[in-house]
C-alpha cells in the first residue's frame, strides 16, 4: 500500500524590484539537510550548488532566479524559509543603554521588507554628459555575500562594479555590456576621479535592502532600546 502524501502549500508575495507576484513554496527536509551539510562544508561549489537548487525548486513561478537582483533573492529567501520553518525568530541582543545587558527580540518575518533609499538611482552622472548604467548584484555574489563569507580587496571590488555596469554613454555613443568586456569596463572604472568613483560607491551604499527595525525593552533599566538589522545573515544571528 502506498504511504500517503502531503501536499505542500504554495504562498504568493511581490518582488521588491519590480513588483510582479511570485509563487513559492517552503523548502523541504531533505532540501533544507543539503543546504545545512552545504554550509557546514564551507565548499564554494556545493555552497553555490544548494542554494541555487533551493531558489529554483522552491520558486513556482517561472521566471529567471538567476538574473533576480540579489534584494530579491534576499527577501525571496527569507520567505521561503519562513514559510518552511516559522514566521517568528527570536535573537538575542544587547541592550544600547547599558551595553551589557542581553534581552530577546522577537521578529515577525512577514514585518520584514525592503527598504528603498529615496534618489537612489541605477543612472549615474559622472560629468554632463558620460554617465553609466548600473545593474544589481544577482545569484552568484548574492550567494558569495550571504553564504560564503569571502573577504573584500580593491582587486575584487573593481572586478564586481566592472561585472555590474550595463552600459557606459555619452552624447555620441553607448557601450553596451554584450558589445564591451568586462577588462574595457574595468579600465574605465580604474580612470575615474575620486569623487566620481564615490558616485559608484553611493549607488551600492543607498541600493534596497533587506532592513527591520524593532525596539526591545530591557529587563534592567526599564527603557526601550531600537535596533535596525540590515542584509540576510542578520536576521540568523
Amino acid at each position: 500500500m502506498a504511504l500517503p502524501k502531503l501536499g505542500v502549500p504554495q504562498y504568493e508575495l511581490s518582488l521588491p524590484s519590480t513588483g510582479k507576484t511570485v509563487k513559492y513554496r517552503p523548502f523541504l527536509v531533505k532540501e533544507e539537510k543539503v543546504l545545512l551539510l552545504a554550509m557546514e562544508s564551507q565548499e564554494e561549489k556545493q555552497v553555490i550548488d544548494a542554494v541555487k537548487n533551493v531558489l529554483k525548486s522552491c520558486v513556482i513561478s517561472r521566471i529567471k532566479v538567476d538574473q533576480l537582483p540579489s534584494f530579491d533573492l534576499e527577501y525571496l529567501f527569507l520567505k521561503i524559509r519562513a514559510a518552511a520553518i516559522g514566521e517568528v525568530i527570536e535573537m538575542t541582543v544587547t541592550c544600547t543603554d547599558d551595553g551589557e545587558t542581553s534581552a530577546t527580540a522577537t521578529i515577525n518575518i512577514d514585518e520584514v521588507e525592503v527598504t528603498k533609499e529615496e534618489g537612489h538611482n541605477k543612472k549615474i552622472m559622472l560629468t554632463d554628459t558620460t554617465g553609466i548604467l548600473m545593474k544589481y548584484p544577482s545569484m552568484d555574489r548574492f550567494i558569495e555575500s550571504q553564504f560564503l563569507n569571502k573577504g573584500i580587496d580593491a582587486d575584487h571590488i573593481f572586478n564586481f562594479i566592472a561585472e555590474h555596469i550595463e552600459q557606459i554613454f555619452d552624447e555620441e555613443e553607448v557601450y553596451d555590456s554584450s558589445t564591451t568586456s568586462k577588462k574595457e569596463f574595468r579600465e574605465f572604472v580604474e580612470s575615474l576621479t575620486t569623487k566620481q568613483f564615490e558616485s559608484i560607491q553611493k549607488f551600492y551604499e543607498t541600493m534596497p535592502r533587506l532592513s527591520h527595525t524593532f525596539t526591545v525593552v530591557n529587563p534592567n533599566t526599564g527603557n526601550e532600546c531600537e535596533y535596525t538589522i540590515e542584509g540576510l545573515q542578520s536576521f540568523f544571528a
